[in-house]
């Protein structure tokens, strides 16, 4: 899955994209930057307690910084911003909270861009339900659906609510359809809080403004300083550490930002473990076994036969896999097992 990195021009998201890549690259490009991010994850440091192995892999997320949108006038940029938007799964939403002397007003940088999301997604929306009216006409059953569907995702955008915030009242049908408007305000979203350094603990006005508007768009907030990030990430163990701990903070941005995008995604993680690799792996909360073996590759998908399990908790209690199995924790799940958060799973399949 990837995630969008948006917001107004120069609130910091290419200082804190590069931050989480590791990547150098320049801001006020007119093409989006990609690269990936690894996501902490302490889970991974006790499975290699107990399955020693020679690397140990580290969950990834894909960023893509999107240049910032313009507000207002040029409409060639505008489109070329919201076509950059429809490609990801979701978006962090960078916001200015930090005063550099040319003002700083969190609440409306948040109005103008979901102005311009609305907006655009009315345009769509207008478009869409146009020809489906012509179709219905002819007593198209779906098409017919559709008009319906629409009807309703005007309704909200008229009021200048983003169609996420009525998704939970759509049914499987109405939400397979509404995917296929790539409506840019359906997808989920969360703030990125960018502060200064004087205020990395978040105890600012400007932080809790973006804390409010997360909270009204039934979301979340995480507070981040790009420019410390990009000096944390230039350092070296132990110097990183150190500087954290001077500054009151257990961990670098990515593990919180990684966490709340991970929740808003609606994604979980499970583990593979071994001599030569333990590694995290991402996937949507609900999938199936054969899903997540699908995963790591499509033939273990393809020739799925079960997937033998047990948690990250019952490593730590019996410290040995062979323990596990003996203590009887050793799971056998078959192709209509959900995986849970912290599985750890050896998967056999034939092919």
């Amino acid at each position: 899955m990837e995630c969008g990195i948006v917001g107004l021009p120069t609130v910091g998201k290419t200082t804190l994209f590069n931050s989480l890549t590791g990547m150098g690259v320049g801001g006020f490009s007119e093409k989006p930057n990609v690269g990936l991010a690894d996501i902490p994850d302490p889970r991974l440091g006790v499975i290699a307690e107990f399955v020693p192995p020679e690397k140990i892999l580290h969950a990834s997320l894909r960023l893509v910084d999107i240049p910032g949108v313009p507000v207002g006038s040029d409409a060639k940029k505008l489109n070329a911003f919201l076509e950059h938007v429809r490609q990801v799964d979701g978006l962090l939403h960078v916001v200015k909270c930090f005063d550099d002397g040319m003002g700083c007003d969190p609440a409306g940088d948040i109005e103008k861009m979901n102005s311009e999301l609305v907006l655009a997604d009315m345009v769509v929306v207008d478009g869409a339900k146009d020809r489906a009216t012509r179709t219905a006409r002819s007593g198209d059953a779906d098409a017919k659906a559709r008009v319906a569907l629409l009807d309703r995702l005007g309704s909200v955008l008229e009021e200048g609510l983003p169609v996420r915030s009525m998704i939970d009242q759509l049914n499987e049908g109405e939400q397979q359809m509404l995917k296929s408007y790539g409506l840019v305000t359906a997808k989920p979203v969360l703030y990125v809080a960018n502060v200064g350094e004087d205020h990395v603990s978040g105890d600012s006005e400007y932080v809790a403004s973006v804390r409010q508007e997360a909270a009204n768009a039934g979301t979340q907030a995480v507070v981040v300083c790009a420019q410390l990030e990009a000096e944390l990430s230039e350092l070296e163990e132990p110097d990183r550490s150190e500087m954290l701990e001077s500054l009151g903070l257990a961990e670098p941005a990515i593990g919180p930002l990684a966490r709340g995008t991970n929740e808003v995604l609606g994604l979980t993680t499970f583990y593979t473990a071994g001599e030569k690799e333990v590694r995290a792996w991402s996937i949507p909360i609900g999938a199936s076994a054969p899903d997540a073996a699908g995963a790591i590759h499509s033939d273990i998908q393809r020739g799925f036969i079960r997937a033998e399990c047990y948690s990250v908790d019952d490593l730590v209690q019996y410290k040995t896999e062979k323990a596990i199995r003996e203590a009887g924790k050793l799971r056998s799940e078959g192709k209509n097992y959900t995986m849970q958060d912290g599985d750890v799973v050896h998967f056999l399949f034939n092919v």
